[in-house]
């Protein structure tokens, strides 16, 4: 306890600390991040231009879009910064603002994402219904609603984090993941470890639980389509969504629900890699 101090800045140490590949990381990254947002962008363009697009189908997609730049370009500019620059450092204020953000972006795009296979499940299982349930009122709740609990959720670990000590300024990641400045605190954190599990295990595993509920009711009545080839094209494209959806749960999960004894520093960045830079990057295609 003796130990504590409310640093000012704190030292991000990046994905590796070897030279070469740190080199090979900033390559990948770039490419990822650059491919992701022009891909998002693109879609967003798309479906504002073209009238044929607005439906609420593509609505959710373009605000899911919107949802995966921003959750990017939250962590990753810096990264690339930092390693053109030579700097490592980022101030206190700018650490919790970027966990804000980041726990803001992450939280609502899972939630969109069981609005979208909400919306396929009836365009899909209800098809003469759906232009009346997806009313506009419907999908603007279903669209702002995870951006407010998102905010709500992300300003209560941001709030509670302000408050800690650190023993240490040197953050083993290439951002201020909340899991790696609870690490750091020499402070009591058991409220902010509950707070972990309490407010984004209900946002994972129920976003997760109805995107599988609405997918299982999608693949019976795909199965019965009699052509092949509509079947195929069908299965084709909720199967590729379901399969990021499937990467984006699963690396979330290991990173923040399994027992802290599994965790190691390079299996946790590699699984953020996965969710940060993958999974956006995949979304629009």
């Amino acid at each position: 306890m003796d130990n504590q101090t409310q640093v000012s800045e704190f030292i991000l140490l990046g994905l590796s600390q070897q030279p070469l590949q740190r080199q090979v990381f900033f390559s990948l990254s770039c490419i990822l991040y650059l491919s992701g947002c022009l891909g998002n962008l693109l879609t967003i363009l798309a479906i504002i231009l073209d009238p044929h697009l607005h439906s609420p189908m593509y609505f959710f997609l373009s605000n899911l879009s919107l949802l995966d730049i921003c959750f990017t370009s939250t962590t990753i500019p810096k990264m690339l910064v930092n390693h053109l620059c030579g700097l490592t450092t980022i101030s206190f204020s700018a650490c919790l603002a970027q966990m804000y953000f980041f726990i803001t972006f992450g939280a609502a795009d899972s939630m969109l994402l069981s609005a979208i296979a909400y919306d396929r499940y009836l365009a899909i299982c209800s098809p003469l219904h759906y232009m009346t349930i997806m009313s506009v009122l419907r999908c603007t709740l279903l669209v702002v609603i995870p951006w407010i609990s998102a905010n709500l959720i992300s300003m209560v670990h941001t709030i509670l984090m302000s408050h800690l000590s650190f023993c240490t300024n040197r953050i083993p990641h290439f951002f201020c993941d909340i899991n790696a400045l609870i690490k750091l605190s020499c402070s009591d954190t058991q409220v902010n470890e509950m707070l972990v599990l309490v407010l984004g295990g209900p946002v994972v595993l129920i976003s997760f639980v109805c995107i599988m509920a609405s997918y299982t009711p999608i693949a019976v009545t795909v199965w019965k389509v009699p052509s092949v080839q509509g079947r195929w094209k069908a299965f084709s494209t909720c199967g590729s969504h379901l399969c990021v959806v499937c990467l984006f749960y699963g690396t979330i999960i290991g990173v923040y629900f399994n027992p802290a004894s599994t965790h190691t520093t390079q299996r946790d960045m590699a699984a953020t890699v996965m969710y940060t830079m993958v999974t956006p990057m995949l979304n629009p295609f």
